[in-house]
């Protein structure tokens, strides 16, 4: 069974999520506050998703977020902002979500973005055929489809799975121009709901991680006006 972590202070709120989100056929961890959510995480099974209210006592949900996402590269992350706090999405977004969703929120999406989420997840750590290689080489950088790690000159760097699947489709189409749709297709699939900037801010957290010059990159380059080129 799928397990997800449901971080709300509004107990009016987390309950009937909860209460949806089992209906669904998911075992779902409560928390009030981030504190308890990291508790709760300590004590118990791994979950397989975390939906973070930004607005919480103590502790907020991007602190959160990004605590979370030091230990753990495989949970995937919806983040919970209020209508028109953009910033606060591009932020968390940038320190490790996987994706936000706008209050207020019909249930069906949301359960529909967290079906997404754990499949990309699951489906990355599929089996593979057995005459499907499972390192694909790009110039310095080797990306292990077994381990899910990327090297680059023999050195791993540390991937979400969100961005492991984008370095995975650049890996599998070299010296392609992407559009940004896309990229948003091949890895959070054709029924996302929400917006393709999405993939502006995890570039930019790629190129944090695998660039020699994140201002001057040389592997992930913009294609203006349309998207993003892989060059080894």
């Amino acid at each position: 069974m799928k397990r997800v972590l449901v971080v709300e202070d509004e107990a009016s709120i987390r309950e009937m999520v909860a209460l949806n989100l089992k209906m669904a056929g998911w075992d779902v961890v409560e928390a009030p506050s981030a504190e308890r959510a990291l508790e709760l995480m300590h004590q118990g099974e791994p979950c397989d998703a975390a939906l973070l209210d930004i607005m919480l006592p103590g502790m907020d949900g991007l602190s959160l977020c990004e605590t979370i996402r030091r230990d753990d590269n495989d949970i995937g992350i919806i983040i919970v902002s209020a209508k028109g706090q953009e910033s606060d999405k591009i932020r968390g977004l940038s320190i490790g979500a996987d994706d936000y969703i706008t209050k207020p929120f019909s249930v069906s999406e949301l359960i529909a973005r967290l079906e997404a989420l754990t499949r990309r997840i699951r489906r990355g750590g599929a089996a593979k055929a057995a005459d499907e290689p499972e390192q694909l080489v790009s110039g310095p950088f080797v990306l292990d489809e077994k381990s899910r790690v990327l090297y680059k000159a023999g050195k791993p760097i540390d991937l979400t799975q969100v961005e492991f699947q984008i370095m995975e489709l650049f890996f599998r189409n070299p010296a392609t121009a992407l559009v940004r749709e896309k990229i948003l297709e091949g890895v959070w699939g054709k029924n996302y709901f929400g917006d393709v900037k999405i993939v502006d801010v995890n570039i930019r957290r790629l190129r944090m991680k695998i660039e020699d010059e994140p201002s001057n990159p040389q592997h992930i380059l913009t294609v203006w006006g349309y998207g993003y080129r892989w060059n080894a």
